[in-house]
């Protein structure tokens, strides 16, 4: 059997099979920092085999670079021994739910994440800390090595926080900021899939960074666009500045633009304004100009007004495609018959094609941030500012409906704050009964005293985040209902949406990757290290540790069952099967295999005795030879 790595994948190496796949000639062995022989690249036969694209020494080039960012991008490839404990107590629906609340710091969060979910996120939308001078950004100290650093802060400082002021003053403001996104973003472009896309919320201060820094991580060329979102509804007059600040930006990349389009782009319901003065039977209608703009081409040809008038002009189609749009009622002529022909669109039409989306919205659309409050305040029973300025979830719902986010499609937000985005989508599925699923991922900020949400008696940040969409999935609940009360005999009732979610912390493991040294002990001491579980370690702990060994997802469906007397954890119906019991024997051994899993999984300290380590090999080479065994 083969024993589980707890440690995720070094990037680096990673990379590093990448090119020796490619040029397998620049392959070389180096000594590490530890005295370890390890793969590594030639890179002057790398240069050789690139000669002609290779930019070397100190020649012009075009390149973005700050103070850090060679430390920045070695922060995302560096492995990570954290892991995703479950919350049981802190989860809602945890049995039927395929939503997912991750406390704990998002670096670390998004490289466990990779294990299992890259490739398969649908739509990133995050909304980073803005970098005023004022707002907190997180504290990623790439100044010290890895070891010094979590040995002096651990997970938080000694206030139990992770985030820090970066003042103006400070000499590396913008470097400090840019050091702190930039290997966020490297993994985000991981997990996205090849049609997805990443929706960036950001205000002046940093949006020209930004966009410098995600032409790199995604490419340039999978540059979508720059959405100028207006946050008031009302005229700023702030006399300290020359601009009222009265929107946002959201800078939008592809993970693959030729992908997004092949897979279609996503379309915003149609503003138009349709009626039917002329009771057409296929319903309300609205209309657009047969005649080209000035700045069009077209086919030119006479037409004949019904009110007798001539007109002869480029139109936008052959003369074939208007006389078949007359036939059908399609054309409608303006002045009572004596203008101009429109071509006629209609509403049901419009209502399955939605219309695209422009780089402005406006906040009648896309909501404000008086919206946001009101909502959030609606939520909590009239108390203001839970949340300082909480994104409303029409514009985060515009969001989902222009990046195609369909049935069965993931969404992460890893810098959750208020919750808005999980409300969004638990509310568009109950619009329209789809299943599409949230992934939350916060640092547990604390709060301070006084503020609104410590007076409730809230102490974190997550902790007011996981109430706000348990509140906001209580009330998508209880409008489905109404509207099922409300229903015609016979009609079928629409279904209730997923409003649950497993609340996860980023954690220390839960099993030790390696025993303690005997040498390093006293005798009577030794009897700890029997078993490599750490104190207070659940059986769903170490399960949740092993997931991403087998890619299967924190959203797995989990059923506890008995087997040749002990109890074992069926995942995914029969995916994996873990035994995690002490004592386990060739009959519980035997019990499992005949259930033929996909994978079994078991821990080093739980067999009755070494002949029973033995027996399972034999066990199951004669019930599910095919099932891949291994322990933690």
């Amino acid at each position: 059997m083969d024993k589980i790595n707890p440690t995720t994948p070094d990037l680096t190496q990673e990379n590093i099979e990448k090119i020796a796949a490619l040029f397998p000639d620049v392959v070389t062995e180096a000594t590490d920092a530890d005295g370890n022989v390890v793969r590594a690249i030639d890179f002057d036969a790398l240069k050789d085999d690139l000669s002609s694209a290779v930019v070397d020494g100190p020649r012009e080039r075009y390149q973005f670079t700050w103070p850090g960012k060679r430390e920045a991008k070695l922060e995302a490839r560096r492995p990570t021994k954290k892991v995703m404990r479950p919350n049981k107590g802190k989860s809602k629906d945890w049995d039927t739910t395929q939503n997912l609340y991750i406390e704990g710091d998002n670096l670390e969060a998004l490289k466990i994440m990779r294990e299992t979910y890259a490739g398969k996120v649908k739509l990133i939308y995050i909304d980073p800390p803005y970098n005023t001078g004022k707002d907190r950004i997180y504290r990623d100290d790439f100044s010290q090595d890895r070891e010094r650093y979590e040995a002096e802060s651990g997970d938080y400082d000694e206030q139990g926080d992770r985030l820090t002021v970066n003042p103006e003053t400070n000499g590396r403001f913008h470097s400090d900021w840019c050091s702190m996104i930039y290997p966020r973003l490297l993994l985000a472009r991981d997990l996205l899939s090849n049609d997805g896309t990443i929706f960036i919320n950001i205000d002046d201060s940093e949006v020209a960074n930004l966009r410098r820094i995600c032409d790199e991580v995604f490419g340039g060329s999978n540059f979508e666009g720059h959405i100028h979102w207006r946050r008031r509804h009302n005229q700023p007059n702030d006399k300290t500045k020359m601009l009222g600040l009265v929107a946002e930006h959201i800078i939008v990349y592809a993970k693959d633009s030729q992908q997004l389009k092949k897979s279609g782009v996503g379309k915003l319901d149609s503003t138009a304004e349709f009626r039917n003065p002329d009771n057409d039977p296929k319903g309300p209608w609205a209309s657009k100009p047969w005649k080209v703009g000035s700045d069009q081409s077209g086919s030119r040809y006479e037409i004949a007004a019904p009110g007798g008038e001539i007109f002869d002009e480029e139109w936008m189609g052959e003369r074939t495609t208007f006389e078949r749009f007359l036939a059908e009622g399609r054309m409608y002529f303006t002045k009572d018959g004596h203008g101009l022909p429109r071509k006629k669109y209609y509403k049901s039409e419009r209502e399955e094609e939605g219309q695209c989306a422009t780089n402005w919205w406006s906040h009648e659309l896309f909501g404000h941030n008086q919206a946001g409050n009101d909502r959030v305040k609606n939520l909590f029973d009239g108390v203001k500012n839970i949340f300082s300025n909480p994104k409303p979830i029409e514009l985060m719902q515009g969001i989902l409906k222009v990046g195609n986010v369909k049935d069965g499609d993931v969404v992460l937000d890893f810098f959750s704050g208020s919750g808005s985005m999980a409300d969004a989508v638990m509310q568009l599925n109950c619009d329209d009964s789809a299943k599409r699923r949230f992934v939350m991922i916060q640092v547990p900020e604390k709060i301070k005293e006084g503020e609104p949400a410590s007076c409730l008696g809230y102490e974190t940040l997550t902790e007011v985040g996981e109430e706000r969409i348990r509140r906001a999935g209580t009330k998508v609940v209880e409008e489905v209902n109404a509207a099922n009360v409300q229903l015609e005999l016979g009609a079928e009732p629409r279904p209730v949406p997923d409003v649950g979610f497993r609340v996860l912390e980023v954690a220390e493991p839960a099993v030790r990757d390696e025993y303690a040294e005997p040498a390093q002990y006293e005798q009577s001491q030794l009897g700890l290290f029997a078993d490599n579980a750490v104190e207070g370690a659940s059986d769903l702990d170490v399960l949740f540790q092993a997931l991403p060994a087998f890619r299967i997802p924190y959203s797995a469906t989990i059923t506890e069952r008995e087997l040749g007397g002990k109890r074992v954890y069926d995942v995914n119906e029969g995916q994996l099967i873990a035994c995690f019991d002490e004592g386990v024997d060739a009959k519980a051994i035997e019990a499992i295999a005949k259930e033929r899993p996909l994978y079994a999984l078991f821990r080093d300290a739980c067999f009755a005795g070494d002949a029973d380590v033995s027996n399972l090999e034999e066990l199951f080479k004669t019930f599910s030879p095919d099932t891949i065994r291994k322990v933690i």
